[in-house]
Parts: C-alpha cells; structure tokens; sequence
C-alpha cells in the first residue's frame, strides 16, 4: 500500500480506536454523578468499571482468533456496530444493573476495536515502516485518553446535556469511522484453520466474576471468614484449574502454557498483572477523590488528573524512541518500575487537605512510571519468543495486565468502601452525631449539612490515601519482577524471518503503543500472528 492508501485506511482506523478509548476514559469523571443519581453504592460504582476491563479481557484474543477465520475489515465493522448497541442502552440506563449490563456489551465492542486496530494496522505496513505510524497511534491514544475526562466532566456539568450524553458522545465518531473503513480499507482475507478456545474463554471468565464478586461482596454482606467466602474461592480455584487443564489439551488455547517456561516471559507476566492491578485500581477512584473528598467539579476533577496522563504521554514517547535508536529497554524498564513504586508511596500520604500542587507532582511520578513500563514489558517479551509466536506472546501480557486491572478495581475499590464506612463512622461519633448505616450509596456532598459534608470529606480522602497505600507495595512486586528480566538487546527490523514464521514480525516494528488505556490493545496480534502468513491470502476484502 502506498502511503497514501495507507493514510486513508488509517484514518478509519483511528477513529476506530478513539471510540474504544473514548468509552473508558469519559465516564470517569462522570461516574460519582452517575452513580449518584442512579442510587448506586461504591460496589455499583467498581462493577461499572470492573465488568467493561472484564469483558474487554476475555473477549480480546477471541477477536484475535476471529481475524483469522474471516474479514479483519467485516470484523471491526461487526465490533463497532456492538460498541454502538451497548452505548445506547447504557444511555438509556434506569439502574446501576442495567448500566453494569450495558458496560459489559461496550466492553465487548472495545475489545474487538482495540484488538483489531493492530491486527490491521501489522497487515497493512511491513515492519521496517510501522514504527511511524505507530507513533499515529500514540498521538489518537494521547488524545482519547486526555480529552475523554475533560469531555465527560464538560457534558456531565452542561445542564441541557446531563450524564447520559457520556454514552451517546461517541456514537457519532463510530458511525464516521464505520463509513470511512467500508470506503477505504481494503484488505486480503487470509484465512487458516484455526480453532477458538471457547470453553477457555468461559471458564476464565467465569473464574474472575467469582472471584470479583466475592471481593465485592465480603465485609459487607457477609464476613470474610464465612461459608460463603470458602464456597467462592473454592468455585473460583476450581474453575482456574480446569481452564488450566483445557489450556494444555487444547490445540489453541487462549493462553498457552508453554510460553511460561521462558523466563522473561513468566516475569513479564508477572510485572505486567502487578502494574495492571496497581494503576486500574488505583488511579480510577482519584476522579471519586476530586469530586467527593475535594468537591470539584467533574470537569475540574478530568484538569486534575492532566499530571499523570501528561506524565504517561512523555514517558512513552521519549523513551519508545529512546530505546529504538539504542535498542536496549532494561534500563528503562527499571526506572519506570522505580518511579511507579515512588509515585504511589507518596500518593499514599493523600487527605483531604494534600496540597494540590504535591499531588500533581506524585501523579506526574505515577503516569511516567506507567508510561516507561506497560508498553515496553510487550516490547520485553515480543523480542524473545520465536516469530511465529509473537501474536501468542503478546497476547498473554496484555491479557494478565487487563485481567490485573480488573481485579485491582474489584478489590481495591472493596477496601475503600469499608475504610470510608469505618472512617465516617469515627468522625460522625466524633461530632455526637449517631450513624444510621445508610444503604451504601454514594454521597452527594453539596446535599449534606456542613459538619456531616466535612465528616464525609476527610472519610473518602483517608480512603483514597489507604487504596494507594496497598497499589505501592504492589508496584515494588513488579520493579522486582523486572530486575530479574534477562536484557536481550532489541532484534533489527531487516532480520530474515525464521521459516514458517509471519514475514516481518519483528519486536520493534509489533511493539503495542495502545496499551495505557484499556490495557489489552497489545493482545491483538493474537491467533494472527502465529501462523496466519504461511496461506495465501484467499479473498479480497
């Protein structure tokens, strides 16, 4: 393709892309009004984040095994149009049920976006050329990633506008891009005989829910020593373990198991669930931090979290080029790991009266830690595996780091609920004011007298302060993880490929850029890299 063709295709692509960004990132800000007004409680608040990572995880290498079965073009259409359905119904939400619901059918049409957008993006530019256009990539991710709150905060606080919008907003970018990609794409249809791991797919997502939902649950409606928690953890090591089982026996596994006898694989696993864990867990509850604990507005809550994303953007565009001119990446890799264990230890000293100017230093800390390591422990792992498994490879990094992520917001979001009912429980005696327990729902601070509001304040920023408190000493997991990764120096872009192998998949040039937003846009080379350039290409399409 010329540039030319490549640009057009690309621009379809893009927006592709920014609609499945879009979905994750403007809701943040919104999300303590939606909740609010929905009469949510904190679990509510988690599981609307939670069930959108849940499904975007599971539901990613399917994709990737999809691609090569049929129409890469028809099968980012086919995503799109679900992106679409489940951002009008969660409009159209009535409960925080329907709302989790609806998230969980956006999650599926992210997947597919996120995944599919570097499938194509791997079969329309040769190795030697992609890293520029990559950069493309990075510039749209850049974009969703810092405007999504900022437009979020905007239409949550329009008064003609209102919450619901946050849903309908990037509808109309998807309608675009659908029209753009049937006019522009066009693309081989290569096709191999594959076989998609559906009983693994089911059984480690069944695994996770049960596992997410005990988290959710206990300390609140039942005790973490009780019947029901033996009961859950129980079902959810049972289920791993046949899922594991189904791994080794199938032909294609979701995640195959051999990969973990390479080290830097295993570690990268390893650091990548812990990195997961700590920044989906933690950072999404800041925005819950500005509004209720700080009382800013969602649009000033998305201007506050610019530090970390500013920090993200930098990190991984500096040093992405960095490391491409001097192909080594383990020194980079430490020092992310180094600033991301800082950032939260210092973001653990949050209250409700931290000075905002130290809290957007320890957050610019966080997102350049996050941006020196997410992309580049892909980048790790893709340079040591054989050719012909790089999409195999990729796409268990990526899937552990979402499937972190899921679970960090489960479980992180657990323990602010039950330090916010401890710590508004303590300040409410400390006034003479009797608590009444509530139903858990999320507070509306500007609807409450002033000594409760004060009371409610300091409870969700000692809150805050606790879940970083815990994301810390996980970081440090994976800056360990990382010391023991072996440096192997980066392959070149002109390397023959080995026989049998995918022509052109070298590491640098399949390095993932779009995995600081939902985390599993590095899983999309999977089921189409690992053998699918061995057939001719059967069908234009």
């Amino acid at each position: 393709m010329t540039h030319r063709q490549i640009m057009e295709a690309l621009s379809g692509l893009l927006l592709g892309l920014f609609v499945a960004i879009l979905s994750s990132t403007v809701v943040s800000n919104a999300l303590p009004r939606i909740v609010s007004d929905l009469h949510g409680s904190q679990s509510a608040y988690t599981w609307v984040v939670t069930s959108t990572l849940l499904a975007t995880t599971v539901s990613t290498p399917i994709w990737g095994k999809l691609a090569d079965l049929t129409s890469k073009k028809l099968l980012i259409q086919i995503s799109l149009l679900v992106y679409i359905a489940g951002s009008a119904l969660a409009g159209l939400s009535q409960n925080t049920g329907m709302l989790i619901a609806c998230r969980v059918v956006q999650g599926l049409g992210a997947g597919g976006l996120t995944a599919l957008a570097q499938v194509i993006l791997a079969t329309m530019i040769p190795p030697r050329e992609r890293g520029k256009y990559n950069g493309y990539l990075g510039a749209v991710m850049a974009v969703g990633t810092i405007g999504g709150p900022l437009l979020g905060g905007v239409v949550v606080d329009t008064s003609w506008l209102g919450w619901r919008w946050c849903f309908y907003v990037g509808v109309p970018f998807a309608v675009l891009a659908l029209i753009v990609l049937q006019r522009t794409l066009k693309l081989p249809v290569v096709r191999r005989r594959v076989k998609v791991d559906y009983p693994g797919a089911v059984l480690v997502s069944a695994a996770v829910s049960l596992l997410l939902v005990w988290v959710s649950l206990a300390g609140d409606s039942f005790a973490w020593g009780s019947w029901q928690t033996a009961v859950m953890v129980a079902g959810a090591l049972l289920l791993a373990g046949l899922f594991v089982l189904v791994e080794l026996r199938t032909a294609e596994p979701i995640i195959p198991m051999h990969l973990f006898r390479n080290r830097t694989v295993s570690l990268s696993v390893v650091a990548s669930l812990a990195v997961g864990t700590a920044m989906f867990g933690a950072t999404v509850f800041l925005s819950q931090y500005f509004q209720i604990s700080r009382g800013k507005s969602p649009t000033m809550s998305g201007l506050m979290s610019l530090p970390m994303i500013l920090g993200l953007t930098l990190s991984s565009t500096i040093v992405g080029r960095l490391i491409t001119s001097s192909g080594r990446w383990k020194r980079y890799l430490v020092t992310g790991g180094i600033l991301l264990t800082t950032g939260f230890a210092l973001m653990a000293t949050v209250r409700v009266d931290t000075s905002l100017v130290l809290l957007s230093g320890y957050m610019f800390l966080v997102g350049c830690g996050l941006g020196m390591t997410m992309q580049n422990l892909v980048l790790a792992v893709q340079n040591t595996v054989p050719m012909h498994e790089l999409g195999a490879a990729s796409s268990v990094v990526a899937f552990f780091r979402t499937l972190g992520g899921t679970i960090g917001v489960s479980a992180l979001g657990a323990v602010l609920a039950a330090h916010v009912k401890t710590y508004t429980a303590e300040g409410l005696a400390g006034i003479g004011v009797t608590s009444a327990g509530g139903d858990g729902s999320l507070p509306d601070v500007r609807t409450l007298p002033a000594p409760i509001a004060h009371v409610v304040e300091g409870a969700y920023g000692h809150a805050t302060g606790g879940v970083f408190l815990i994301a810390a000493p996980i970081a440090l997991v994976a800056l360990i993880a990382i010391l023991f990764v072996k440096e192997t120096p980066l392959r070149g872009g002109g390397a023959a490929p080995k026989a049998g192998s995918a022509p052109g998949r070298t590491a640098a040039g399949s390095a993932s850029t779009a995995g600081s937003a939902s985390g599993s846009a590095s899983a999309s080379t999977a089921g189409s890299a690992s053998g699918s350039a061995t057939e001719p290409a059967a069908v234009a399409g």
